[in-house]
């Protein structure tokens, strides 16, 4: 009897600091690799590692590694797929990174897979199996998602966040010009058929349980969305998940949302500066009756708000900081990130970086000189130390005991136990990791090979 096919399925840490583990604070089921094992033959064994949480066997035999990739995670899946390709052990790159920079991929795997797999990646295990793979695999339009639905048996002993994680909608239409979704998905929204969202849904018991839907944008299509939440009601769940201000001007959308069982939304506010919001292209923001009277809306349907803003845009000043900081803190809001602004490579904003000669590093995701949380670019506004600077004060602030005291006074926060229970844990966690991430390294630091290229 012929053995099966060994498959083996990789996610990649960001980097560690040589002679530490891994931070865990925030880790989560990934589900790209669970889609994949959805997607493979039944007939195919699949094993899969977390690179956050274990060390990774490679002398275990397999026929085939994949690892999808962001830009993050991009040194550490080559130094991976190094490991493993100079054991003989052919690997395939996919994900967003793949995408974005498919050449460079070429240079660390046997195969890469440019955009979504659900159509292709049958062809890919078939090719292997039969050795005549291919350098490239993509597939020239979007799938539909009917076979989406992630098999979760492979997350099994890796004691993840209880907070479950679903996928209703891949895209986003909006052409934000720092956003790498819409370069990957080319300004577009694809959703799951609503039944196997809520089969699934039954699947993982989510009854009274916390569910964050990872869409882009899950009010992108407020239509598709009412519908999407009318068919959530019977379930009783309790949801987060992300999506744009304008929400907040559209009564019938926020009912069916707090109907539904939405706790809270993350809304990229990004700048308070609307020279800023136009630089960046982000209309939705500019538009409707203004932040206001959309977050008051907001919290009158008991809706939660975890704010985002990003720095680094030409009107940026030391008091845009001090002044997200007294905005988030006046409207209560759940959480806050404070992030500098990031070139990811494909988008208009890189582009545009590159144009004029700010890029500090040709590609800072796999340059030695470069870590986390530094700014890869020259800003106009300000020094890019400034901007790390001001961005771990800002975040300080926002997470200090009296901050997070007083917002969880807000009406808002303290309108359901669970939820504010919930508050003080994740905000105690903002508080731990503000600081935790800064300069760490991408890439293993301890791991002193030079990346195996693959043959042209």
């Amino acid at each position: 009897m012929a053995k099966p096919f060994r498959l083996t399925l990789i996610h990649p840490c960001i980097g560690r600091r040589e002679g530490e583990k891994y931070i865990r604070l925030w880790q989560m089921e990934p589900l790209p690799p669970a889609v994949i094992a959805a997607l493979t033959p039944k007939d195919v064994e699949v094993r899969f590692y977390d690179d956050r949480l274990e060390q990774v066997a490679y002398d275990e035999p397999t026929d085939l590694v994949a690892i999808s990739i962001e830009t993050y995670t991009a040194k550490r899946a080559y130094q991976i797929a190094s490991e493993y390709r100079s054991r003989g052990i052919p690997v395939v790159l996919g994900g967003f990174h793949a995408t974005l920079c498919p050449d460079e991929a070429a240079r660390y795997a046997e195969s890469v897979v440019i955009g979504e797999a659900e159509r292709i990646w049958e062809s890919v295990i078939d090719d292997y199996r039969h050795g005549t793979p291919k350098k490239f695999y993509q597939d020239l339009s979007r799938p539909t998602l009917e076979r989406s639905t992630p098999d979760r048996r492979i997350f099994q002993g890796k004691n993840y966040l209880p907070m479950r994680l679903v996928e209703s909608g891949r895209g986003c239409p909006l052409k934000c010009d720092f956003c790498a979704i819409q370069t990957v998905y080319q300004r577009s929204q694809t959703r799951r058929p609503t039944e196997d969202i809520l089969r699934e849904l039954r699947a993982i018991g989510a009854k009274g349980k916390l569910v964050f839907f990872v869409d882009d944008n899950v009010i992108s299509n407020p239509r598709l969305a009412k519908e999407f939440f009318r068919e959530l009601i019977p379930l009783k769940i309790r949801w987060v998940s992300q999506g744009t201000i304008n929400a907040g001007y559209d009564e019938e959308l926020l009912e069916l949302m707090r109907r539904s069982g939405c706790q809270g939304i993350l809304v990229g506010f990004e700048s308070l500066d609307p020279s800023n919001l136009r630089s960046m292209e982000k209309a939705v923001n500019t538009s409707g009756a203004g932040y206001e009277q959309a977050l008051a809306n907001l919290h009158r349907y008991g809706i939660r708000i975890y704010g985002s803003f990003v720095f680094g845009y030409d009107h940026d000043t030391p008091r845009s900081f001090d002044n997200a900081v007294a905005f988030a803190r006046r409207h209560g809001f759940w959480l806050t990130g404070f992030a500098h602004l990031t070139p990811f490579p494909g988008t208009p904003l890189y582009q545009r970086l590159e144009q004029q000669g700010k890029l500090l590093y040709r590609n800072w995701w796999l340059d030695d000189a470069y870590s986390y949380n530094h700014i890869p670019f020259q800003p106009s506004c300000m020094s890019p130390q400034e901007i790390h600077d001001h961005c771990i004060r800002a975040r300080k602030a926002y997470y200090s005991w009296p901050s997070i005291v007083e917002r969880a006074f807000h009406p808002v926060n303290r309108t359901d136990l669970k939820m504010l229970a919930s508050y003080f844990m994740m905000n105690a966690m903002h508080r731990k990791d503000h600081g935790l991430r800064d300069s760490y390294p991408l890439g293993d630091r301890s791991w002193r090979k030079p990346l195996l290229e693959a043959a042209r």
